[in-house]
């Protein structure tokens, strides 16, 4: 089964091919980043009107690539939530459409579910069930997942996101947009133990999470700093403040992992490509003799063949949606509308 799929939740215009939900045959991504730095983030409204502009023309990409024809797709897959819903609205839109016209399948895909999904893409042998650590601007969870229509949220953030926290101390840090790749560099090049900044672990029995604290704290050393008239190391701060979000993710998936038993984890969205998540994570779990899987760079950030892995599933599921499919900006995972 052959289900082209769009992707517009954010400020990535993304078309994909995906067959069977785990080959994919295109994966076409226009990345807005470079529009959207001099503002030190996304503008929705800039970011709807690049995806007015350019979806027509990487759907035409990516059909030439797969050398397949609108005829030979067998579905129609789109981002449904949670984003923004502009940017929602135009993949939807178009993807009705296309639907309509067609006479094909109309599928709609959680956001959060598709970053799950992608570990599929890169791993064949993956199946439920498995915890995921979903890490990204909007989203950090703890996410059960028991098959491949259910997920069960065990923590969440009670704040800010990891990500979000990445993009608010790399502005401050003068380091740019986004946050998270700016960082993890920077940090390549600081000393980790040179500030001593809090590690927010919450109720130890429970998994939620929270940044809010440890954003504050950076703030007001850098604050201190200021008014001292003191020199500050960016580079350190990056190292250091990078260390205690990873320390918490890390630990509390772990434990969260230990408590349920289970001896398989995913990682998914834009952050868990951070390099000290990922060797942190990974010995981790060694140590604790769980097997860790996460995607490629390039399906981590957001992109469409994850979204027709997850709609392969959806839709074999018999989760196939209709021509009233709307774009809800705080979907829940879990639920279609």
């Amino acid at each position: 089964m052959k289900i082209l799929s769009i992707e517009t939740s954010c400020d990535e215009t993304s078309v994909a091919i995906v067959e069977d939900g785990r080959n994919i045959l295109t994966n076409r991504i226009y990345s807005q980043i470079g529009i959207h730095q001099k503002y030190g983030g996304v503008v929705p409204e800039i970011a709807s009107r690049n995806h007015v502009t350019k979806l027509p023309y990487i759907i035409d990409e990516a059909l030439a690539e797969s050398k397949l024809s609108l005829a030979e797709v067998d579905a129609i897959a789109v981002t449904n939530g949670p984003g923004l819903v502009g940017a929602l609205l135009i993949g939807l839109s178009t993807a009705k459409a296309m639907a309509y016209s067609l006479g094909k399948p109309l599928i709609g895909v959680h956001h959060i579910e598709g970053h799950i999904a992608a570990n599929f893409l890169q791993f064949p042998e993956l199946a439920p069930p498995f915890l995921t650590l979903v890490v990204s601007g909007g989203h950090s969870h703890l996410v059960l997942v028991e098959d491949y229509q259910t997920f069960k949220v065990l923590g969440r953030t009670i704040d800010d996101a990891a990500g979000e926290a990445f993009d608010k101390i790399s502005r401050v840090l003068g380091l740019g947009y986004p946050g998270g790749p700016a960082i993890d560099a920077a940090a390549k090049n600081g000393n980790p133990e040179a500030i001593a900044f809090p590690r927010v672990m919450l109720d130890k029995t429970e998994y939620n999470f929270s940044f809010s604290g440890l954003k504050s704290a950076v703030l007001n050393y850098l604050n201190g700093k200021k008014m001292k008239n003191e020199a500050v190391n960016p580079d350190d701060v990056a190292a250091s403040f990078q260390l205690a979000v990873i320390e918490v993710l890390v630990s509390k998936t772990i434990a969260c992992a230990n408590s349920i038993g289970m001896k398989s984890i995913c990682m998914a969205g834009g952050v868990s490509c951070n390099s000290l998540l990922r060797k942190m994570m990974g010995q981790a779990a060694a140590d604790a003799g769980m097997t860790l899987y996460y995607p490629d760079p390039i399906l981590c950030t957001d992109n469409a063949a994850m979204i027709g892995s997850m709609a392969y599933y959806n839709y074999i599921n018999g989760e196939e949606s209709d021509l009233s499919l709307n774009g809800i900006p705080g979907l829940k995972i879990g639920t279609r509308q």
